[in-house]
């Protein structure tokens, strides 16, 4: 049995697609050009945005594969693929709440997008599986192999802790790169749409990661 299914590695890997094609694609059918280093990704789905239902569309397709990736982790703790889930359903809300043309409250959008933000930095750091107590057991042995010598690999306690550090710190990295785009959202930084982007691709990228190093594990 495949630790991660290959539809889990497809929706991982189509999450990125439809995200960076979305905001490529819709910046590129935004009359006089559109600068992707102040421009937000949320401009390019906004109200008033020249074919909006590309970046919303994009956006939409990047919450779905999250949450059927959370699906099929399930070798993973369940905090964190219910955190990886929550994000997918929250960058969802952020299509279904664009930004208005003016005049109109993007409160819902603003909740939507820190709900999404924050969800899909935060699930690596719950996504570890519980340590295997016990002792190990011995494996198969390959011919002329002398007893003993090949016992199988459980996790241990201690194996589990180091192992918790490399989730957290890759959950520590993600809120740094949001770090930066909420301070340059905050204020009014002319990167603030490069900020978004390298942040957004990071978090979308992840679940990608996480699923090819369980694949590549699983094979040794």
């Amino acid at each position: 049995m495949r630790v991660v299914p290959r539809w889990v590695l497809a929706s991982a890997g189509a999450a990125p697609v439809f995200l960076i094609g979305g905001w490529t694609l819709g910046a590129a059918r935004q009359p006089g050009g559109f600068d992707g280093v102040s421009g937000t990704i949320s401009a390019l789905a906004a109200v008033d945005a020249t074919d909006r239902w590309i970046m919303t569309l994009g956006l939409v397709g990047l919450g779905l594969c999250h949450c059927v990736t959370a699906a099929g982790l399930r070798t993973l703790g369940a905090g964190g693929r219910a955190l990886l889930a929550l994000g997918g359903v929250a960058t969802v809300a952020v299509a279904a709440f664009p930004l208005p043309a003016g005049g109109g409250s993007a409160a819902p959008h603003t909740v939507a997008a820190a709900v999404a933000f924050g969800a899909l930095a935060l699930w690596p750091a719950f996504a570890p599986p519980a340590a295997t107590r016990g002792p190990t057991t011995p494996g198969p042995r390959p011919a002329g192999s002398e007893a003993g010598r090949h016992p199988s690999t459980r996790t241990t306690p201690e194996g589990y802790a180091d192992s918790r550090l490399r989730w957290v710190a890759l959950s520590v990295g993600l809120l740094v790169l949001v770090a930066w785009f909420v301070v340059e959202l905050a204020g009014g930084g002319d990167r603030v749409g490069l900020a978004e982007r390298v942040a957004a691709a990071a978090e979308a990228l992840c679940p990608l990661l996480v699923a090819g190093a369980l694949t590549t594990r699983s094979r040794r």
